[in-house]
């Protein structure tokens, strides 16, 4: 019989999930500083304390329901608040009611998406989000912010952020699948094939960081649509 952790040890994910928080709401506060490019990277970080906080809970035994609704409240201030105002700073001012309208949309909708997944958890396929996951939502305008900084010949393609937030917004709430690494099943990999792949990856990101990162995120980012068109053109082939 497997024995039940000390009460202290359930701190210890729920501690991942507050640095979440913290790190998101750092990247707020340099956002107001005009130091956006920091701020952009202060999501990346907490995009890493939301993957541990998870992982560590499975790993103690000691995943709780308190700990599933810090998350995802955790998951409102460093992946919607965060960057809908980095996006606002960046970008939105300068367009007026349009740039605000854009940047609460993200967040009306990205709670939308993580309401959602909360209730709908227990029923979805295992392998597959419902709806872009609101992380990944908030890399994508994190990574814009990045590469148009350290590119500064593209500025004048920063008005494109805006109809990028929009369409990210559309996605979190839509019922195109998307992946769940946490859910895949690695047993199931050709060793040798994920190996190789991950190793390209990582000298991929070590020679080129922010663009690998962005092919990356563009890549999840198109799978969903991309996997739902050739579903919906297959049926209509089928039907035909």
């Amino acid at each position: 019989m497997r024995q039940a952790p000390p009460p202290i040890a359930y701190l210890l994910p729920n501690l991942f999930t507050a640095a979440s928080i913290f790190t998101g709401f750092y990247a707020i506060a340099l956002g107001l500083e005009g130091s956006f490019v920091s701020a952009a990277w202060f999501i990346f970080l907490a995009l890493i304390f939301d993957g541990l906080d998870g992982r560590v809970a499975r790993m103690t035994n000691t995943a709780s329901h308190f700990g599933v609704e810090f998350d995802s409240l955790a998951d409102i201030v460093a992946f919607g608040v965060a960057p809908a105002l980095l996006l606002y700073l960046y970008v939105g001012e300068t367009y007026g009611r349009t740039g605000i309208v854009v940047s609460a949309l993200f967040i009306i909708f990205g709670a939308v998406r993580l309401a959602r997944f909360n209730v709908t958890t227990s029923r979805i396929e295992p392998s597959v989000f419902i709806g872009l996951p609101i992380p990944t939502a908030a890399i994508m305008i994190s990574i814009a912010v990045i590469l148009l900084e350290q590119y500064p010949a593209f500025v004048g393609l920063k008005v494109f952020t805006l109809p990028l937030a929009v369409v990210l917004s559309i996605l979190m709430v839509s019922n195109i699948r998307y992946p769940s690494f946490k859910k895949m099943n690695f047993k199931t990999f050709h060793f040798m094939r994920f190996l190789v792949g991950l190793i390209v990856v990582a000298l991929g990101v070590f020679i080129y960081p922010i663009e690998a990162l962005a092919i990356l995120a563009a890549g999840y980012l198109m799978y969903g649509p991309l996997r739902a068109s050739f579903y919906l053109l297959r049926r209509l082939i089928y039907r035909g």
